[in-house]
């Protein structure tokens, strides 16, 4: 299932709202992928029509609530309960308007993890180090979450939602200042 927008999206949601001082939930990803008729479900998505699709549902339940199922391939019918909503947001709003990875830097470090959307075609050996510009292109093909950045070693530290056992537990380091896989072009982060 091509849900990688919808995990992004759930991830970057997580994020805000624990950063603005709530309990740590873990939220549906499958809500997404299901009800968010703008997009299209297990073919692909953008997170930023997610995000509109999450504020005009009113928020999102809970992973238990209504868990993921999409892992098969296919997108599933909508279950969405609007009384089990226990979480939503403001808004979202981008990262950066220009590719500037210094926009980028700072809007991370000062409204958190950012929902990025990469050329990831060349993901699928990844095992470790810092991926190099030139090892990636910038045709954008899947979101993922940019967490942290380390500017001594020059690197973006990116979870993937692959699971734990590809790269470096679940995550892979993108060579800063260069756009590696164009982790610059799309960045958003949902507002609590």
């Amino acid at each position: 299932c091509g849900s990688c927008w919808a995990f992004s999206t759930t991830e970057s949601i997580e994020s805000a709202n624990f950063i603005a001082g709530n309990p740590l939930k873990t939220l549906t990803v499958e809500q997404i992928v299901d009800c968010d008729t703008t997009d299209s479900g297990c073919q692909g998505g953008n997170p930023t029509t997610a995000f509109q699709y999450v504020i005009g549902a009113g928020g999102l339940e809970s992973e238990s609530d209504y868990p993921y199922t999409a892992g098969g391939g296919q997108t599933g019918q909508c279950q969405f309960d609007k009384s089990k909503i226990v979480q939503s947001i403001r808004g979202w709003s981008y990262a950066t308007q220009s590719q500037d990875e210094t926009a980028m830097k700072d809007a991370m470090a000062s409204k958190g993890p950012l929902s990025v959307c990469v050329d990831a075609q060349s993901w699928q050996f990844y095992s470790g180090g810092i991926m190099k510009a030139a090892g990636c292109g910038t045709q954008l093909d899947h979101a993922v979450q940019a967490v942290g950045y380390d500017m001594s070693s020059n690197y973006w530290k990116v979870r993937n939602s692959w699971g734990a056992s590809w790269g470096e537990n679940g995550y892979i380091r993108l060579e800063y200042g260069a756009n590696a896989c164009g982790v610059a072009q799309l960045t958003t982060y949902a507002t609590a």
